[in-house]
């Protein structure tokens, strides 16, 4: 099985999930739901509900409240990204002007807050407190990990182990969380809902590590966004540690002069690209992944095999091969 296989087998499900999204995003204030469907209209994969999804198909459950469960999940990764643009001063986002550039900041925050709080009442409509403690304590860590970011951007000194707890609290907590509800829906044992939990944590930690890579070596095409654009918004990520742990003290010292100046000439990018490539950044942080992958796929082996078994090891193979 691939990806391709993958989506046709939750074709049917994807599309009941993109009509629970266009069903909540109603509100009396208008430009509420225009600034929402601007965004989750604009080419997102709906990664994580997909994780719901095999989560929940591994543990045999098909019932309809991985739906609405799954739009919650959506709907926390919408708003980060609709707050992650503000913070970032992004001018676009998958290709398309960022929510921010066309409405302003203050806009954006407020509608993003505005999905915050839909989630929570979509949870309570559920009406299951675990799953509710859960997504709770998840978007309290990403809102930890966001602040962690900043404290951390254009640190040169920022170390490996500093790096892993940033992108489990931005990023692989969510995707974690996605995959313990739809264990949970099932009503697993927890242990079970706890391999899959550490599965999804694996591989939202992987998915980062890739989408960082991709920063310096996509095609601006492929990838929706400017290359290089972590380094203009002082971020420095798994390749850029790697190399400048290998670096000299006179290229750490230029690396730390194009960060104070967020990349802004011609030839910046270039120049940390290069030295990434010289002290093997791209290779060293590709083969990280694949351990978490590799961590992640024997993780779900523990379980009877499946097609959604088969599915789940397939979205792990993917993150390593996508281009997008």
């Amino acid at each position: 099985m691939d990806m391709k296989d993958v989506l046709r087998r939750y074709d049917r499900d994807l599309k009941l999930v993109e009509e629970h999204l266009a069903r909540y995003l109603g509100s009396e204030v208008r430009l509420i739901p225009v600034i929402i469907k601007h965004l989750i209209t604009s080419g997102g994969k709906r990664f994580r509900p997909l994780m719901l999804l095999t989560a929940a198909d591994l543990c045999g459950y098909r019932g309809e409240r991985r739906f609405p469960l799954s739009a919650v999940i959506e709907f926390i990764h919408t708003a980060t990204l609709l707050h992650d643009d503000v913070v970032d001063n992004a001018e676009t986002r998958r290709g398309k002007p960022s929510a921010n550039n066309v409405w302003g900041n203050s806009a954006s925050v407020l509608v993003g807050d505005f999905l915050y709080s839909k989630c929570f009442s979509l949870m309570s409509d559920d009406g299951d407190i675990q799953i509710i403690k859960l997504m709770s304590r998840t978007t309290n860590i990403m809102a930890e990990g966001e602040v962690f970011q900043l404290m951390k951007s254009g640190d040169i000194h920022i170390t490996e182990e500093e790096y892993f707890t940033l992108i489990e609290k931005k990023t692989a907590v969510l995707i974690s969380a996605a995959c313990a509800v739809g264990a949970m829906l099932a009503g697993t044992p927890a242990a079970q809902v706890d391999a899959l939990a550490a599965y999804g944590m694996r591989i939202g930690k992987a998915f980062q590590l890739t989408d960082d890579t991709l920063d310096y070596v996509a095609s601006e095409k492929e990838f929706g966004k400017a290359i290089g654009m972590d380094l203009k918004e002082g971020k420095i990520t798994l390749p850029l540690i790697h190399a400048l742990r290998q670096s000299s003290s006179g290229e750490k010292e230029r690396v730390k002069e194009i960060l104070e100046r967020r990349g802004s000439r011609d030839g910046d990018v270039n120049e940390i690209l290069s030295l990434i490539h010289k002290r093997g950044g791209i290779d060293y942080a590709l083969n990280r992944a694949k351990e978490l992958i590799d961590e992640g796929r024997a993780l779900v082996s523990s379980f009877a095999d499946s097609d959604a078994g088969q599915a789940m090891l397939a979205i792990a193979d993917f993150i390593l091969a996508r281009k997008i």
